[in-house]
């Protein structure tokens, strides 16, 4: 299948839609001391000949579309907000390169979150940044 730019405009555009749709509720009272935050969440497959992507409200909300949003929440607030300080789940991985690229965007303990990286294959993904992208 040959996605053209045309193509991957339109997944963007139906991407951002779907985020722009997602109510962004403000934490619960009982966590008001937790750090929280919502981000826009994507994966993409080498050369955008896929994507995916969701909205994840921490503290975790009850309509979240994440399926591990506890998890990820917890990784997030573990690394403070940076993307780049979390810890993974740390497994080995075979040597094949299917790129796929990850972005956040959004805000996190009110600072603006605008991050990107493309990793080998999904298998260093997941061991790099655990239950964030495990989607």
């Amino acid at each position: 299948m040959i996605i053209t730019s045309a193509g991957r405009a339109l997944a963007a555009a139906a991407l951002t839609a779907v985020a722009l749709a997602t109510p962004l509720l403000s934490p619960p009272a009982a966590h008001a001391d937790a750090r929280g935050g919502s981000l826009f969440l994507t994966v993409s497959g080498s050369g955008n000949t896929w994507i995916r992507g969701l909205a994840l409200q921490c503290p975790p909300i009850a309509e979240s579309h994440h399926p591990r949003a506890a998890e990820a929440c917890a990784a997030l607030e573990e690394a403070g907000g940076d993307l780049d300080g979390l810890r993974g789940d740390r497994h080995p991985c075979p040597l094949i390169l299917d790129p796929v690229t990850v972005t956040a965007e959004g805000s996190y303990d009110g600072h603006p979150v605008e991050w990107r990286r493309t990793y080998p294959n999904s298998c260093v993904l997941e061991a790099d940044t655990g239950p964030v992208f495990r989607f």
